[in-house]
Parts: C-alpha cells; sequence; structure tokens
C-alpha cells in the first residue's frame, strides 16, 4: 500500500473518530438536564394599582403615567368622570435582573413615593423545578398637603406611610397567571383612633391572555375586618393589557382614586352597585439606558 493510500485512510478513520465525538458530545448534552424559567407572568410591572410579579429589566427605565378619571355615578354633567382626574408619573429602574427601584408622585394628597422590588424565586422547571415565583415589595409615601391649622403640633412623621408585601404568582398555562398579595399597610396617623395603624389585607390578581398582545387582568384586595372605618371598601379592579411595540396600555375600571397601596388599600370609597367606579389607564415606556 503505498503511502498515498495510507494517509487516506488515515484521514478518513480520523474523520470519522471526530464525527463520532461529536455525536456523543450532541448526545450528552442533549440529555443534560436544563433549567427553564417562566417568562411574562404578567405583561409589565403593574396588574393594575398594584405590583405584578414582573421586575424591570436591568438598565431599563420604564416611565409610567397613570390616570384614574372622576366617578361614572357622576354622569352626563362630568362626561361620566372625563371632567376630574388623579394622576400619578413614576420611574422604575432596574439595577440588575433581580432587583427594582422605583419613584412617583400623585396629585392625589401631593404624594411622593418610593419603593422597592426584590426577586426572591423564579418560577422554572427541568433541572431546578420551583412551582411559583416570589417577589418582595418595600414601599414608602409621603402627603406633602399643606397643613389645615399650621399653628398646630403637626409631626413631620405623621405624614408617612409604609407598605411591605409579598408576591406570590405562578403561570398556569401559556394564557393563564394568578398571583397572592399578602400586604400590611402602615399609617403612622389614622382619621380616627379606632382605625388600625397596621392594616393587614390579602391581595389576589389574575391575567387570562385573549390573543398574543392583549389580556384581561384583575386584582382584588380584601382587608380584614375591623381595621378601617365604616365607609371603605375593599379594592376592585378590572381591566385589559394592549402592547404595542414599546408600550403597553393598560385600560381599567376600579372603585380606587389613589394608585399607591396606603391609598387603595387603605381608603378606597367606591360601590361598584352604585356606579362608584373610575375608568382610568396606565402608560408604560421602556428605555434601554446601559448595556
Amino acid at each position: 500500500m503505498g503511502s498515498f493510500s495510507k494517509c487516506l485512510i488515515s484521514i478518513l478513520l480520523l474523520a470519522s473518530y471526530h464525527a463520532r465525538s461529536q455525536e456523543d458530545l450532541l448526545s450528552m448534552l442533549e440529555n443534560e438536564p436544563v433549567t427553564e424559567y417562566a417568562t411574562a407572568i404578567f405583561k409589565t410591572t403593574r396588574i393594575v394599582n398594584g405590583h405584578s410579579i414582573e421586575t424591570t429589566p436591568r438598565s431599563i427605565l420604564d416611565i409610567k403615567i397613570s390616570h384614574r378619571f372622576g366617578f361614572l355615578e357622576n354622569g352626563l354633567y362630568d362626561l361620566f368622570g372625563l371632567d376630574a382626574a388623579t394622576i400619578r408619573i413614576g420611574a422604575d429602574w432596574g439595577v440588575t435582573d433581580f432587583l427594582t427601584l422605583g419613584a412617583g408622585r400623585s396629585s392625589l394628597e401631593k404624594t411622593y413615593d418610593i419603593y422597592a422590588k426584590y426577586r426572591l424565586l423564579r418560577q422554572s422547571k427541568g433541572e431546578r423545578n420551583i412551582p411559583l415565583s416570589i417577589v418582595y415589595v418595600g414601599t414608602a409615601a409621603i402627603n406633602t398637603l399643606k397643613y389645615e391649622d399650621p399653628e398646630a403640633s403637626n409631626l413631620f412623621t405623621s405624614r408617612l406611610f409604609y407598605s411591605h408585601q409579598l408576591l406570590l404568582a405562578r403561570k398556569f398555562t401559556e394564557g393563564l397567571s394568578l398571583q397572592i398579595m399578602p400586604t400590611v399597610v402602615h399609617r403612622n396617623l389614622t382619621q380616627t383612633h379606632n382605625e388600625s395603624h397596621d392594616v393587614i389585607s390579602i391581595g389576589i390578581g389574575g391575567r387570562q391572555k385573549i390573543s398574543k398582545r392583549v389580556s384581561i387582568n384583575f386584582e382584588y384586595y380584601y382587608v380584614l375586618p375591623d381595621q378601617l372605618a365604616e365607609q371603605y371598601r375593599n379594592s376592585l379592579s378590572i381591566g385589559f393589557d394592549i402592547e404595542t411595540g414599546g408600550h403597553v396600555f393598560q385600560l381599567h375600571f376600579t372603585n380606587s382614586t389613589s394608585m399607591i397601596y396606603k391609598g387603595f388599600i387603605t381608603e378606597t370609597v367606591g360601590d361598584w352597585l352604585d356606579g362608584g367606579v373610575h375608568f382610568g389607564f396606565n402608560i408604560s415606556r421602556a428605555f434601554t439606558l446601559g448595556k
């Protein structure tokens, strides 16, 4: 056998061995367990008034503009609430994929609020099987209205409010997601001595996709009995998410005027059965400010 033939046979044997090695490596990779994480449990970081399980990705600035018009029960006189509006303008910043910081200002009581949101667990399957996602949300807010009686002994701390919340969510199918939200709201000052400074509530929220870009959302907060004055009610909101490129429009109906926890959990007065419902919307626009 000539040297050329020996060289050709050696090359063919080497190529065959290399091919088998690649097949073995691909087989190993295919059989190796991987972790698949649930994505888009909700479309944006809010369900309606409260937070969803979603956090703002790293280096993303999410600008949010929210409106709540007047009560529908006012009828044509103020065009079913369109003549009166409460607004909140806020910004959410993705420090990391797990940590979001945010701030906002509401026209209602001229309130400023800040919050921190941290992802503790993320729903996944495969090598790492976690049945649900868990996120912690902590907020603080300050009422900056002028004092009704400047000569009185007004304490700065009486203007402050805080909340602590755990979000527990699961994406059951591609279209259905549910979330449970145990929440504590602390108020340094209450309107009456019979009201609790620490108000405990349990929220439930959900999302059902209707199409690729549209979903229906609901959100309900049940306040445990004997904590608030009689005129206050539980917050109930129903709406739609509509995704249009870089924007997410949230159109909804809610009996809550405020868009911060202290407000919509402890100070909701609207009655759905009597037309005490606001039409409102949230607009979200995300900007990439880093790599």
